[in-house]
């Protein structure tokens, strides 16, 4: 078989558009890349700008290169008996179309494959499949991306890589791909299908390495395996071991074991603060800034304290990111340098795990909703499963609809066969549970730990010992879990997996099952299932009806992203509802009405079936039917409990984008003050509880969060400490802090032309003198939005390229990789770029912080809270919204300075504060950076004089 892998380079993407270069790479039967072509083609017209920005082809390149009858000469003899591959094919197989046909020659009729496709199937955990994230991941140099005849090259190296990959499978792996594409008309089939027929000729089958059940290889071998990391007779190896022993020995095999480790006073200051609090048993707010390490600060007083006393200590991160950078980065680490074995086991939520049944179930009935991405992503899965050790979805890069696959084959209580489940022993979830049961120290998130309160504690092994990291989050993800949280595919997802059609879907699977048995019943449960249709077809009206006309209740705000969840968003409140209430409360009764015909039809139908019927496959469906009928119970539930709007301490709202409208509807029932709760289930129960954060503290004063978290009465019975950690860095060399004193103010979340040509000019001259590698933080989209357009017009000519949040495509991280990759550009962001996003280094010079993080005085939870303080006499600006903003400001300055070597400017372009009585709060809370305010014409000289003076930089 002999393969062409084409890349053309074009003006454009329409079909009305220009080659102007086009790259070869012939690889032979013995897969050796045997020739590389590359030609330019004159187009015969200029080329856009933005396409030699993007590959670097000028229109002098193209001047005297081929027309494009005279490439397609040398080209098409080279396309004779070849399948033609391509990395995102359809473009390039197009293009070569239409220049087929416009030279006058036959359409190519060959077999095409797509790199893209075999990327996804054979490396199913790669963060990004484009090509020149590829290339350096596999080691490929590959020099001139965006350049036809390297990215041809690079191509068709990724391909001969997956095509190793793909060899390597165990030959039962092959099969079932291939079965999976065998009833569709596929080239990738036709392909999949040669190489099985390749490998089932093979005499040599390699058993090694993988478990094999029920048609499908596994990585991981029954988690009934999974030992204890210390037997238990051993003696306990911190036997008459004091803290400071066991500290030595961890820091002499940290200095053998990293080259540039070097102890730094803020971490062993944590690591004895922490140890304290959990032999003292006493609750512990640590404030622990950037560089502090702060990981290795908890996990080691932790893992002494749990297998010196055999207690666990439970661990929790806001973010799933955390949990996987202590999987990946930390624990190994602790690994080598902790003297005896320990085991730290990473437990999320249920719905991250796969579940083996479901998904053996899905491929074998082919339940695919959208077939073209579900054999895909199918493929990916079956794939992974050779890979994997945990079965958890973060492993994964899965496409769009991979999410909505996922949430079919995802592990959930309510469907779950236990025991009595063939895939038991090998099951990703129970193997988690188990592993966080044996371990001593277990890793979760805040959502899995509320998840386990709301539980009765039936999902998270025992602890009496926690640590919270990212602990200024604490109090919201409690509101979340403790109130109610509802999005209008809540309810479309549950009714769509019962139903997709009359034909399709659980419900309908069910009936094809019970009919094809015989069973005498099996005509009176047929009739049943179709008497149900018609009743989720009547619900599904019903909701969209409601979703219409509450969104039609919602005002948009001015300073929300569009597209973003709460740029629509309106509280509602019990004493004064909204002027036709009362006709979306008569939707949410038909609602409720009509879904509980439903749940009493099914149920008593699950009932019926489950005592007359005995049949695996019929067992499974049902147990996922129970399932999603009991979703759909506790779903009627929150709606009811949302709509009546009778509980006084709890503030209700509801928030849409505008891209979606009512199908973004999400609804919020939150309790207004959750401090009472956290003390109740938390600081109460537990013997120590440490929440460390970069930001704990307001006015080096730990009272914000003692209030917020309930954590008064520890307080004042003497079972709080309160530690504060000397920053790691000099900020006082490292980061000028600049006011311009004279900058005009502006009040809303919109700016006056005076304040927007302002704050236009001077970031413009504030980028020159930075060349770019400057991040500039807004509060509100739509002030956003007023200085992209100028601020891009006024680099324009410098070569600086303004990014902007919303306005230019792609996720956060996706801007913040566009960032850092160019050599000089502007990154304009809003509310999700204050906190958690990382740029060390000489990528950002400069932050600008254009308005003080305020939250909107309007948003439903602040508003309500406010509200609770006037009622008890307090003042809520001062107690509340100041200190929220002190902790967002705090956020915002630690994305500037990340390593020590980090050298930059901030900038405050809020003159409140210095001018007003609160502004001292927000300067005083900073780590302590060189601090200057002055005119705005003097603000470019001074910054430019710092980078001059910062230490070999290249400013």
């Amino acid at each position: 078989m002999k393969f062409a892998v084409l890349d053309f380079e074009t003006t454009g993407t329409q079909s009305a558009d220009d080659i102007i270069q086009v790259g070869l790479a012939i690889i032979d039967h013995d897969n050796s890349i045997s020739r590389v072509y590359g030609s330019y083609v004159n187009p015969g017209r200029p080329i856009p700008p933005f396409i030699t920005g993007l590959t670097g082809i000028t229109d002098d390149d193209v001047k005297d290169a081929p027309a494009l009858e005279e490439m397609m000469m040398e080209l098409v003899p080279m396309l004779d008996d070849v399948v033609l591959v391509g990395h995102n094919v359809a473009f390039d197989f197009n293009f070569l179309q239409n220049a087929l046909d416009r030279c006058g020659y036959l359409p190519f009729t060959g077999r095409i494959l797509d790199t893209m496709d075999f990327l996804k199937i054979m490396f199913p955990s790669l963060s990004s499949y484009q090509l020149g994230f590829v290339s350096s991941e596999f080691g490929l140099t590959h020099d001139r991306p965006h350049q036809a005849d390297s990215d041809a090259l690079a191509t068709a190296e990724v391909f001969l890589k997956c095509l190793d990959e793909l060899h390597a499978l165990p030959l039962i792996t092959i099969q079932r791909l291939s079965d999976l594409f065998a009833e569709e008309d596929s080239d990738l089939g036709w392909f999949l299908d040669g190489v099985r027929e390749n490998k089932e000729h093979d005499p040599i089958q390699d058993l090694e390495g993988h478990q094999f059940f029920r048609q499908l290889a596994l990585k991981v071998e029954d988690w009934t395996e999974l030992a204890a990391p210390r037997r238990e007779d051993d003696p306990n190896p911190l036997a008459g071991v004091s803290f400071e022993e066991y500290m030595d020995d961890v820091r002499d095999n940290l200095r053998s074991s990293l080259s540039q480790y070097e102890e730094r006073e803020a971490q062993t200051q944590m690591i004895e603060g922490v140890n304290q609090a959990l032999s003292e048993d006493k609750h512990l707010l640590i404030e622990a800034g950037t560089g502090t390490g702060k990981s290795l600060g908890y996990l080691l007083p932790s893992l002494y304290h749990s297998v010196k006393n055999g207690q666990r200590v439970m661990v929790s991160t806001h973010t799933i990111n955390l949990q996987e950078q202590l999987r990946e980065r930390d624990i190994p680490m602790l690994t080598k340098v902790i003297p005896f074995p320990f085991r730290a086991a990473i437990f999320k939520g249920r719905g991250h795990y796969l579940c083996l049944r479901k998904f053996e179930h899905k491929i074998n009935r082919r339940d695919f909703a959208t077939p073209k991405e579900d054999l895909i992503t199918a493929a990916q899965m079956i794939v992974w499963l050779t890979l994997t050790e945990t079965g958890d979805d973060e492993e994964l890069n899965l496409s769009n609809r991979g999410g909505d696959f996922w949430e079919t084959v995802a592990s959930d209580s309510e469907s779950c066969l236990g025991r009595s489940c063939p895939w038991f022993r090998k099951c990703f979830y129970h193997r988690a549970r188990h592993e966080a049961g044996i371990a001593d120290v277990v890793i979760t998130n805040h959502s899995k730990l509320f998840t386990d309160v709301k539980a009765s504690h039936q999902l998270l092994p025992s602890y009496e010992h926690l640590v919270i990291d990212e602990a200024h989050h604490l109090e919201e993800v409690a509101g979340k879990h403790l109130g109610m949280h509802m999005k209008y595919f809540t309810l479309v997802h549950t009714l769509t997996r019962l139903f997709k059609d009359s034909k399709n879907g659980q419900l309908p699977s069910l009936r094809q099952q019970l009919a094809k048995s015989g069973h005498e019943k099996s005509t009176d449960w047929a009739s049943t299932i179709d008497q149900m249709y018609p009743l989720v077809l009547e619900v599904k009206e019903t909701w969209d009806l409601l979703s219409d006309k509450l969104f039609g209740m919602l005002p948009e705000r001015s300073d929300a992203t569009p597209g973003e969840t709460g740029q629509f968003s309106s509280r509602l409140k019990p004493s004064a509802k909204p002027a036709k209430w009362d006709q979306a409360a008569a939707l949410e009764n038909q609602v409720y009405v009509t879904l509980s015909e439903i749940l009493r039809k099914g149920d008593k139908l699950m009932l019926d079936v489950k005592e007359e019927h005995d049949d695996y496959a019929a067992d499974s469906l049902i147990t996922d039917i129970t399932g999603l009928l009991k979703d759909l119970a506790g779903i009627r539930e929150s709606l009811r409990f949302f709509m009546r709007m009778d509980d006084e301490t709890t503030v209700y709202w509801l928030e849409a984008s505008g891209q979606f409208r009512s199908k973004s509807l999400q609804f919020y029932a939150v309790p207004v003050d959750v401090s009472r709760q956290l003390k109740e289930m938390f600081f109460d129960k537990k013997r120590s509880i440490i929440l460390t954060s970069a930001t704990l503290s307001v006015d080096k004063s730990f009272q914000y969060m003692t209030d917020q978290l309930g954590l008064q009465e520890a307080a004042d019975q003497g079972r709080l400490m309160t530690t504060q950690l000397p920053s790691p860095f000099n900020y006082r060399d490292q980061v000028l802090l600049v006011i311009p004193r004279d900058f005009p103010s502006v009040k809303g979340s919109v700016g006056d032309e005076h304040f927007v040509d302002m704050l236009v000019s001077s970031l413009g001259a504030t980028a020159q003198a930075t060349r770019g590698r400057m991040l500039v933080l807004f509060t509100s989209y739509r002030m956003l939005r007023q200085v992209y357009e100028p601020l891009k017009e006024a680099l324009a000519s410098s070569d600086i390229t303004v990014l902007g949040q919303g306005v230019d495509s792609g996720s956060r991280s996706k801007l913040t990789r566009r960032f850092q990759e160019a050599k000089a550009s502007v990154l304009l962001g809003t509310s999700s770029f204050w906190e958690g996003v990382d740029i060390p280094g000489k990528a950002l010079t400069c932050l600008a912080i254009v308005r003080l993080p305020f939250q909107p005085p309007n948003h439903p939870l602040l508003e309500a809270k406010s509200e609770l303080l006037q009622q008890q006499k307090k003042n809520p600006f001062m107690k509340l919204s100041v200190p929220q903003a002190v902790i967002r400001f705090k956020q915002g300055f630690g994305r500037l300075v990340r390593t020590a070597s980090d050298h930059g400017v901030v900038i405050v372009y809020d003159t409140r504060v210095i001018e007003s009585y609160y502004g001292k709060h927000f300067l005083y809370s900073l780590p302590g950076p060189k601090m200057e305010h002055m005119p705005t014409e003097q603000m470019v000289p001074r910054i430019a004089e710092w980078l001059q003076s910062a230490p070999e930089t290249e400013a």
